[in-house]
């Protein structure tokens, strides 16, 4: 009986309204449901239908959520974060592709990249194996000069302040080399883990290359008929 009567409602508007005149469809606080050519003020903010002649649904509009303080300073903060979090991404997105250009403009081949990183690893390993040979030498002199200060303590002799200094001087020395060997062999490591990137997303590049050409030859094809 309801389902008669809202069927009875929207043909009556139907045939009464003009054919560009627009229904309006929503529910009172009872949950009834109601037909007019107008939403009553209390029921604007709540969900109602916008309806043609033929009772047909042509717009729907959701009901307004009316919003503490809290909840609006709350949804505020939210979509700042998530404005910063799409700026980040923009961001980062146009440093990728700048590097990518940079990498494909660089480097023709596969080949190229690992003669580059060889031609580095080559120039580290030289500073490493100076310093090395530093190293040596300074635990040379550095051995001399412990051993003489051991023989004079042991003469009951204090040791004079010149070779006090000078051993000192050769302890600093040592510990400045070998930092900066252990340098070059984080810097050894920095350039393979670099370069290994670099390979992995040139090959990435290279493969969408081939794939946008494949696709652009296929569509060339097509229109060709062929």
């Amino acid at each position: 009986m309801r389902y008669l009567l809202k069927l009875l409602m929207v043909l009556i508007f139907a045939t009464a309204l003009p054919a560009q005149a627009k229904m309006y469809k929503w529910e009172d606080a009872d949950g009834n449901v109601h037909f007019g050519d107008r939403v009553p003020t209390q029921y604007l903010n709540k969900g109602h239908q916008e309806l043609n002649a033929q009772g047909a649904v042509t717009r729907e509009h959701e009901a307004v959520v009316i919003k503490t303080e809290e909840e609006k300073q709350e949804a505020l903060r939210l979509e700042h974060l998530e404005k910063q979090r799409q700026k980040i991404a923009e961001t980062k997105a146009r440093e990728q592709a700048k590097e990518d250009r940079v990498l494909l403009d660089t480097y023709t081949t596969e080949r190229d990249l690992i003669a580059a990183r060889d031609a580095r690893l080559d120039a580290v390993d030289s500073q490493l194996q100076l310093s090395e040979s530093i190293i040596v030498d300074t635990e040379r002199k550095l051995d001399l000069t412990e051993k003489q200060v051991t023989r004079i303590s042991a003469s009951g002799k204090e040791v004079p302040q010149n070779i006090s200094e000078k051993l000192n001087s050769e302890k600093r020395q040592l510990q400045t080399y070998r930092e900066a060997a252990a340098g070059h062999q984080k810097r050894k490591q920095q350039i393979n883990q670099q370069f290994e990137d670099y390979i992995a997303r040139f090959r990435e590049l290279k493969e969408q290359q081939q794939k946008i050409k494949e696709a652009r030859e296929a569509r060339r094809k097509e229109a060709m008929g062929l």
